[in-house]
């Protein structure tokens, strides 16, 4: 085993636990990023290229015809092809975890569709089921099993949000394991049907499962009801006759307790074990090599890599297996409080050397062979790529220009678990619904100033009458901190200038003139 170290350069807090790689024709892709896709690449889907000391993701893009793939992670996913002898195949992705900690319970089909020296085109088909259809999880597998000339995925395992009726207010946002059913769909006809077996009384999550034929072994697994990794080594056996399918599971001894472990596999019949958990604090340093045969299955130890201090001394690891016995794990950085998001990255390449150079040529030759026909490629243009410094030369492809960080925008400022002002309380860890409207993530509101930014409606202190009032309403809302100010900069409201009446003047009042002779006659009269 060869252990190669690759530092991130920038841009490595997309790659967080939980993402995927798929291998197409020797060509790695990354899937399941952190935080929604932008719009240097809106699939979020990247081909990952190692050369010369740099490791890059260039963007791949998806056919007119394509569904739309939110960024998944901790999806269950496996080939699919048309016998177990073809060469073309696809990719079947089902459940993970959306950027805003919802889980699908959607099934997509994956494949590649063109490729040139300078673009990758992917087509992704959503696949509706019927029958007894697996909830929305993650942390589950998905296999492939051939039968008497059929084939037929099996699902099995993985963890959901705690069911509506049965949440509290304190419990809200918790998971509990999956029921222990084995899926058995039919994608020709687009049905799921369920098992219940008695071998399997516990649900898990994060186990392994190495298929071949008609059968699959499942090892590991955390159980979180019991809080344990199973010891134990289950056979499923699938057999596809006209009539019903016929599911039997066995326990086998010689599992491993493990969990979060990453299965690669180096030939035909060989896998490598690498990675996982003992317990909630302590790594599993040892590898292991699966055989299997005919009805038959040997899990040996191996020669491990010569861990590096860092991978030794780290609490938590990550990875995903890149395809043709190499795997790519990750550690959390040394300084969390400069980049709380920094990860060192290191390549496994669990092959012997001799293997890994001759693997090395041929792909090189076959990019060099696709670099010489530039079809109707279209070239990259600024921020179209991430780059990482590595310490391996493979996956030969032509050079693009490097992602521009400052094209993009700040995604620690449009996520739902930002300090939203200064006594802002919300905290992924803590945090329970609020208001009714809310589930799993708490209710925000833009406020209007300057350019806008997002506040938590809770820490506004706003009712949730006013807050479905605001929402309702095409209004400008400002928050706490900037409404004082935006009534300050606000100029009165210029009122209709009503036009005065002049006033009449007043008329003066005629007055008679009376002579001496009349003055007298009313005089005498008064007196009388």
């Amino acid at each position: 085993m060869l252990l190669q170290m690759v530092s991130s350069v920038n841009n490595s807090s997309l790659l967080q636990p939980g993402f995927s790689l798929l291998n197409f024709d020797g060509h790695v892709f990354f899937f399941g990023q952190k935080g929604w896709p932008k719009r240097s690449c809106p699939t979020g889907v990247f081909l990952l290229d190692i050369k010369q000391n740099e490791l890059k993701m260039k963007p791949a893009f998806f056919s007119k015809n394509s569904c739309y793939l939110p960024p998944l992670r901790y999806p269950a996913l496996c080939t699919l092809r048309s016998d177990a002898k073809a060469d073309e195949y696809q990719y079947i992705i089902h459940g993970g975890k959306t950027p805003n900690n919802d889980l699908s319970d959607k099934i997509y089909f994956m494949r590649l569709v063109s490729k040139t020296s300078k673009k990758m085109t992917f087509q992704c088909i959503e696949k509706d089921l019927g029958g007894d259809v697996p909830e929305a999880r993650y942390g589950h597998t998905i296999s492939v099993v051939h039968s008497r000339g059929k084939s037929m995925s099996v699902l099995f395992g993985g963890r959901s949000y705690t069911p509506l009726a049965q949440r509290t207010t304190e419990k809200w946002n918790s998971v509990v394991d999956c029921l222990p059913s084995v899926f058995l769909i039919d994608f020709e006809f687009g049905c799921c049907t369920s098992y219940i077996l008695p071998e399997l009384q516990d649900g898990l999550s994060f186990h392994v499962s190495v298929a071949r034929d008609d059968t699959i072994y499942i090892l590991g697994g955390h159980s979180l009801q019991n809080n344990t990794r199973s010891p134990n080594l289950y056979k499923l056996k699938i057999d596809l006759p006209l009539g019903s399918p016929a599911v039997t599971c066995t326990i086998l001894p010689g599992g491993v307790s493990v969990s979060s472990a990453i299965v690669t596999q180096i030939s035909d019949t060989e896998f490598v074990l690498v990675g996982g958990y003992h317990s909630d604090n302590q790594k599993r340093l040892v590898c292991n090599t699966i055989v299997l045969e005919e009805n038959k299955i040997e899990i040996v130890e191996s020669v491990s890599p010569e861990w590096t201090p860092d991978i030794k001394h780290c609490r938590t690891w990550f990875g995903c297996d890149m395809g043709k016995g190499s795997v790519l794990l990750g550690i959390p950085g040394a300084n969390k409080q400069l980049s709380p998001d920094a990860n060192y990255f290191y390549i496994l390449r669990c092959k012997g050397a001799e293997e890994d150079k001759e693997e090395e040529s041929i792909t090189q030759i076959c990019s060099q062979t696709s670099s010489e026909d530039p079809g109707d490629s279209t070239p990259f243009e600024d921020s179209e790529e991430f780059c990482f410094s590595a310490e391996a030369n493979s996956f030969d492809v032509d050079d693009a220009d490097t992602y521009n960080e400052d094209d993009e925008e700040d995604e620690s400022e449009t996520g739902y678990w930002i300090t939203c002002c200064a006594t802002c309380n919300i905290d992924i860890n803590t945090w329970v619904p609020f208001y009714s409207t809310e589930l799993n993530k708490p209710a925000m509101i833009l406020c209007s100033n300057g350019a806008g930014h997002w506040v938590h409606a809770q820490c506004m202190d706003l009712s949730e009458t006013m807050l479905l009032r605001l929402s309702e309403a095409n209004v400008k809302y400002f928050c706490n901190k900037h409404i004082d100010l935006n009534k300050g900069l606000q100029t009165p409201k210029k009122g209709m200038c009503l036009k005065k009446q002049p006033m009449k003047p007043l008329r003066k009042k005629k007055t008679m003139k009376l002579s001496m002779s009349t003055k007298k006659s009313f005089l005498r009269r008064l007196f009388e």
